[in-house]
């Protein structure tokens, strides 16, 4: 993934992701910092540990994905739902330690 000069569409994909996350329940925002690559922050508030990083660029094949920090694609971004949902598994308390 390489910053491609996209920010205004790429500042679009992120802010619906963060908004999304935090409809769900996890807290998100855009992170933006000077000469890096902008991405969405998002921390489970039960478990503030399970963080990360997600960010979104236009690959060669023309569509726009999300991309987990580890470089692996989330989903494309015009699918919030697969995106969030996704994200929320990974960020997620494992239900046998969230019983105890």
């Amino acid at each position: 993934m390489e910053a491609k000069g996209n920010l205004p569409e790429a500042a679009v994909y992120l802010d619906k992701l963060a908004e999304e996350l935090t409809n769900r329940g996890l807290e998100a925002w855009v992170m933006a910092p000077p000469g890096r690559i902008p991405s969405v922050y998002i921390t489970n508030p039960g478990a503030r540990a399970l963080e990360e990083n997600v960010y979104v660029d236009r690959c060669s094949d023309g569509l726009w994905w999300f991309w987990w920090s580890w470089a692996e694609r989330v989903s494309i971004a015009d699918d919030l739902d697969a995106a969030a949902t996704a994200i929320i598994r990974v960020l997620s308390v494992p239900r046998a330690l969230a019983a105890s």
